[in-house]
């Protein structure tokens, strides 16, 4: 009896060019890391930690911003960026200089999805069906293929591009899960390799702020292979590479345990899941359209490989993604819905739907496609729109709508933003004519204008569009505001702000706030206001006297009292 739905001839597992797979990469990666400010609110307070910590004013074993540590509980990522700082020259090339390791962490987030769908599709029970006379594809092409659908679903799932762009924990949490991820699906294949990829993902997690996540993982993963161990079934290699896998998960669960004990990593930031019963709607709705469109292809990878989840045995490229998605999505549930958790899903849905694509019908991958053609040129559409009435105030409309979403805005053009935007559009319009094309086979066809889209709409939101994003989305303007009120002064104390106000005070206005322990004499205080912008009540502002309310051009949520001591 057949139990593999996959039919696939070897000319549908013709790989993805590996130029335009590159470029397509590297051009994601680049938009969005360098030519911006730091952004509301956790990219803009990691700069701040970091800044702190090569500035020597923090201890690198606990990173505090003015005496506030992270809720994080993460080192590794603020190392990095202290680091890059302390061997770069100030001003703009040291605020870009400390992007590179995230953007590097990215990279190997997508190197390791690719590898790791490849790994699992290498799997025996994940190969197409054998004709009877030939032609089917050869195990590496068709892997090579599958990892390649896989790597599109990634980049094309709508709630990668804005954390996946930011100096923040959750970025390195990101490319070491996915590390993790390859290193475990090549277990068979890669022993040795393998075992170190997974040990330096779950340390790296560990480190990163998630320590108890990366025990999870892979106390899960050993109990698997223990199984896998015992089939009656596996072979001395399987065995062997089992076992291998064991010692690597439990000895480095017990290095993860050690470290974040000694560390003082531990952090639990877990709801009740009762509690958290009247957010299912908000849950839902954020799995949808953070995972789309990878979700339902996953779904409907569980449907058609089902024969493989339910036996005794199952296997590999379903048991590894699905341990690893259900422990994140489990997680998020209980961190009351937390975008920032659920990033680390990606991995694994956009791996299994990488494996519905020998399985679709012709019908819904043209629907795939139709779709993904119209939302993502409409919005592309939108994006020019807005960019020439930014510039030259027509159309009417789209003009008087930004002039009252951002009042003050003045935006000049970047002749090379324009070309990179213009190129970029060019490639969108190639890659709608070659998926438009008859008779593709190729196994991922149905996901390039799904990856190309939210490629293509991302590079213009970061060339044409940046100057109103910078505008509407970082603290520049309101921070350099701020102290053009305060002007010199020595110490500065501050009353309720949150990490990213304090962060760009401290980073780009270079404000000396102090902390609590220090600031009772300051001639100066900031302070968040209260209802309708008011002073703050049920504060005790003797011996204060208010010099000028500060709020931030597009969001009145970033405000702030300047307070002079009378």
């Amino acid at each position: 009896m057949k139990t593999t739905p996959a039919i696939v001839t070897q000319a549908g597992a013709a790989r993805l060019p590996r130029s335009v797979l590159l470029s397509l990469c590297i051009v994601y990666i680049a938009a969005g890391f360098f030519g911006r400010s730091p952004w509301k609110v956790e990219d803009m307070g990691s700069v701040g930690y970091m800044a702190e910590l090569a500035w020597g004013t923090a201890d690198w074993w606990y990173p505090t911003l003015v005496g506030v540590p992270s809720a994080q509980g993460a080192l590794l990522p603020y190392w990095l960026g202290a680091w890059m700082l302390q061997f770069s020259p100030d001003g703009l090339i040291a605020h870009w200089s400390m992007r590179l390791p995230f953007a590097c962490l990215l990279a190997l987030a997508m190197a390791s999805h690719w590898y790791g769908t490849y790994y699992l599709a290498r799997s025996p029970k994940a190969q197409p069906v054998e004709f009877a006379f030939g032609g089917q594809a050869l195990p590496v092409d068709y892997a090579r293929a599958i990892a390649d659908g896989g790597l599109l679903a990634f980049i094309a799932c709508l709630g990668l591009a804005p954390m996946a762009h930011e100096t923040s924990p959750e970025l390195v949490q990101l490319g070491f899960t996915s590390l993790f991820f390859a290193g475990v699906s090549a277990l068979p294949f890669k022993r040795v390799l393998a075992c170190t990829a997974t040990t330096v993902g779950m340390l790296g997690l560990s480190l990163s702020g998630a320590p108890t996540l990366s025990l999870v993982l892979g106390l899960g993963i050993a109990v698997f292979e223990i199984y896998q161990f015992n089939l009656a079934t596996a072979t001395e290699s399987q065995r062997r590479s089992s076992a291998l896998g064991i010692a690597a998960l439990l000895i480095s669960s017990a290095a993860c345990a050690a470290l974040a004990s000694a560390l003082d990593l531990w952090r639990w930031k877990l709801h009740s899941p009762l509690f958290l019963a009247s957010s299912w709607q908000g849950y839902s709705e954020l799995v949808l359209w953070f995972t789309w469109p990878a979700w339902p292809l996953a779904l409907w990878t569980m449907w058609v490989w089902r024969r493989q989840m339910w036996r005794m045995s199952i296997s590999r490229h379903l048991a590894i993604p699905l341990w690893l998605l259900a422990v994140v999505l489990v997680a998020t549930w209980c961190m009351d819905a937390s975008d920032r958790v659920l990033l680390l899903a990606l991995p694994a849905v956009s791996s299994l739907a990488g494996f519905a694509l020998p399985t679709l019908k012709r019908q819904v991958a043209s629907l795939i496609d139709w779709f993904t053609l119209l939302f993502f040129t409409g919005w592309g559409i939108v994006l020019w729109v807005h960019f020439i009435a930014v510039h030259f105030g027509a159309p009417a409309n789209p003009s008087a709508n930004i002039a009252r979403l951002a009042p003050g805005f003045h935006a000049d053009i970047s002749w090379f933003a324009f070309l990179i935007a213009a190129m970029a559009t060019v490639a969108w319009a190639l890659a709608v004519h070659w998926r438009v094309g008859r008779h593709r086979r190729e196994l991922w066809r149905s996901l390039v204008l799904p990856a190309g889209g939210i490629a293509w709409c991302w590079t213009l939101m970061m060339t044409v569009g940046i100057s109103l994003f910078d505008y509407t989305q970082s603290y520049d303007r309101w921070a350099v505001s701020v102290a053009a009120e305060i002007g010199n002064s020595d110490c500065i104390s501050t009353e309720k702000l949150d990490i990213g106000q304090l962060a760009a005070l401290r980073w780009i206005a270079k404000l000396p706030i102090q902390d609590a322990s220090k600031a009772q004499s300051c001639p100066w205080m900031i302070i968040a206001p209260g209802p309708g912008l008011s002073l703050p009540p049920n504060t005790d502002l003797q011996g204060w006297k208010p010099k000028a309310l500060v709020k931030h051009p597009t969001d009145n949520s970033i405000a702030v009292w300047i307070m002079q001591r009378s």
